[in-house]
């Protein structure tokens, strides 16, 4: 009796079940984006939002053929899980509401039932994404990780115009939220680095142990090009906006701050900027930092009269308390030897990790109080908003002209302000302007400098008309840019110089107060030489070493020469342990005056040639590009440092002729 088709026998098992093609490996763990689109019931924008509100993206496969079931048609391919993910979304089942909303709506307008379309607009669906951000952020670090874009974003939809695609309520949002991340930065006073580049100006601030570092773009008129599809950023827009409504409500919660600030209507319409936002502090009320005007300073000028009074009552109530200190004394009766053990405290020993030099203080808590004390005043021309912001980070005061908005702390007039920053041309042959008090009249650059370097620089070469120094990037090491064989701007190595000599001073100031203690043990060597030396000196060479002893040095491995110099040194007196001590020390001396042997490019060549032999053909492809980016960086470099110089020169020159004219 024969077996069906398609059955095997009893008793009898497979030993390997056939797998049909497509059913596991590659071609299920992808999934195109079209099967995708399909599986999930939804349209293209739909699944692009999707996406990206919840963080999914394109993979690549090894094998792209496997992964499609053995096409080769260009596609993109998801992970099969992530879109297996995104059936449970919540967001997916509002797109399909949304989607059947504009159905009925455009069938109410077709059909002219206006009451019935607005029934429908006043109960359109809306979707939130607040468990979103709780998925994707678990912990408020992995927030403050993802804040540069965020910010960058959001700053940059600030900046531009309302058009039909960017409704004004988005812009005027994001102005908001631009605000208060700067009016928090300024409050902790966590900025660290500022950088004017090309594309716009970099800042970086510490927040809670984390770098942020966001780009702002500089204050012109904005070109929208029309070939942008704004939905795609309008979407991450969205996502970010949402984040950052969580970050900024946990980082003003933390310092006992209300979030959101309160916003002063009139101040924002006559262009007041940060200074509109109003703080509160929890349970306390508005915080408002401003300037005393003559009245209250008038109030609060001490007399020599009060000052009298204030000491009299001071002196009072301190007799007071003597007395009854010595009233209470005899109530209580203390053990002497219970004082003893209570004066008497266990100390940890100290070591190097639990001693703290009070002079050390971190970096940030110096550098955040550079510009404290010091009144800034920005002429019109000048951007207000960056510099306002800087000033303010590092603690100090900043006015304002009125054309650049209203809310300035100070005028232009005040005796207090020690630094006028200035950005016009000079013009030749006009009287400097006279202002009451002493100020210096700087561009805006010294103010960056200051905070990148840590340090007030002298004014001079930042006066207004001047050629402004480099401005060189707080971000870049050099040590590491020299190391790669990268382009050190001269500016940076004159700086580089500047430090090591400091540090060679502060050495050398260490060294001073070691040579006193040195000085008695050098006494007690030379004796002891002057010992040694009384000893005949046999078969010396011209300077008082043994000929035998320096020729065993130069050829350590020459055993003949060895017999001969312990022979020598027998001879002369000398113990052997010495002898030891003096051989190794000569060899070492005669290695040092031979030093290594400077292999010629034809060896170096010879080789890299022999080791790339032994590569694999990948290997020496990697190789291939490798050297090859060595070689454009250099040729960059060289480049670089003959501008350089051309430069030096050109200046040099300039130079002499100014002084023989």
């Amino acid at each position: 009796m024969g077996v069906p088709k398609g059955q095997s026998r009893p008793g009898l098992k497979r030993s390997g079940a056939m797998k049909k093609k497509g059913e596991a490996g590659a071609a299920k763990n992808y999934i195109t984006r079209n099967q995708a689109i399909k599986k999930l019931q939804c349209t293209l924008s739909d699944f692009r939002r999707l996406c990206i509100l919840k963080g999914i993206y394109p993979r690549e496969p090894r094998s792209r053929k496997k992964a499609n079931k053995g096409s080769s048609a260009p596609a993109s391919f998801y992970y099969s899980k992530d879109i297996q993910y995104l059936l449970h979304e919540p967001v997916l089942g509002k797109l399909r509401e949304h989607k059947a909303f504009a159905k009925k709506l455009s069938r109410a307008l077709g059909r002219g039932e206006y009451s019935l379309a607005k029934n429908l607009e006043e109960s359109k669906p809306v979707y939130r994404i607040d468990h979103i951000i709780k998925e994707r952020y678990p912990t408020f670090t992995d927030s403050l990780r993802d804040l540069d874009d965020a910010l960058s974003l959001i700053v940059l939809f600030a900046s531009l115009p309302a058009t039909t695609s960017i409704p004004a309520s988005i812009i005027s949002n994001c102005a908001q939220l631009a605000a208060q991340w700067q009016l928090y930065v300024m409050r902790t006073k966590s900025l660290r680095k500022v950088f004017l580049s090309i594309k716009g100006i970099y800042f970086q601030a510490e927040v809670q142990g984390q770098t942020v570092t966001w780009l702002v773009p500089y204050m012109f008129t904005q070109n929208i090009p029309s070939d942008l599809d704004f939905r795609i950023m309008l979407t991450f827009l969205e996502l970010y906006q949402t984040l950052l409504g969580f970050v900024f409500y946990k980082l003003f919660t933390d310092i006992n701050l209300v979030y959101p600030p309160k916003l002063d209507a009139v101040l924002d319409e006559n262009g007041a900027g940060i200074g509109a936002l109003l703080l509160e502090e929890s349970g306390k009320g508005l915080v408002v930092v401003r300037d005393e005007d003559e009245e209250t300073v008038e109030k609060k000028r001490v007399y020599a009269k009060d000052v009298r009074k204030s000491i009299k009552e001071i002196a009072a109530t301190e007799q007071d308390v003597e007395i009854s200190e010595a009233d209470a004394a005899p109530s209580t009766t203390v053990d002497p030897s219970s004082t003893q053990e209570l004066d008497v405290f266990p100390t940890l020993p100290t070591t190097s990790s639990t001693q703290i030099d009070p002079l050390e203080q971190p970096e940030s808590s110096t550098s955040s109080t550079l510009l404290s004390g010091y009144f800034f005043y920005l002429s019109r021309e000048v951007t207000r908003p960056t510099l306002e912001f800087v000033i303010r980070s590092f603690g100090g005061q900043v006015g304002w002209d009125a054309v650049l908005g209203a809310g300035s702390p100070f005028q232009e007039n005040d005796a207090r302000i020690t630094h006028h920053v200035v950005d016009r041309p000079v013009v030749a042959g006009q009287a400097p302007r006279e202002h009451p008090g002493k100020r210096a009249y700087v561009q805006p650059q010294w103010v960056v400098d200051c905070i990148n370097k840590k340090t007030l620089l002298p004014t001079e070469e930042y006066a207004p008309g001047k050629t402004l120094p480099p401005h060189l990037s707080p971000f870049v090491d050099e040590d590491e840019v020299r190391e790669r064989g990268g382009y050190v701007p001269m500016e940076a190595r004159a700086a580089d110089e500047e430090m090591v000599e400091g540090s060679e001073e502060e050495s050398d100031e260490d060294d001073e107060d070691d040579e006193e203690d040195e000085e008695m043990e050098e006494e007690e060597s030379e004796e002891k030489k002057l010992a040694k030396n009384v000893a005949p000196k046999v078969g010396q060479g011209k300077k008082g070493k043994r000929a035998a002893l320096l020729a065993s040095a130069r050829d350590p491995t020459n055993e003949t020469l060895r017999h001969a110099a312990e022979l020598e040194a027998e001879a002369a007196g000398v113990a052997p342990a010495q002898f030891e001590e003096d051989l190794k020390a000569e060899t070492k001396k005669a290695k040092k005056s031979a030093g290594p042997r400077v292999k010629s490019k034809s060896e170096k060549k010879q080789e890299e040639e022999m080791a790339a032999v032994m590569l694999t053909g990948r290997q020496k492809k990697l190789y291939n590009k490798m050297s090859y980016s060595a070689a454009r960086k250099a040729e960059e470099t060289a480049k670089l440092e003959k501008r350089a110089k051309a430069i030096q020169k050109e200046k040099a020159k300039s130079r002499k002729e100014t002084s023989l004219n």
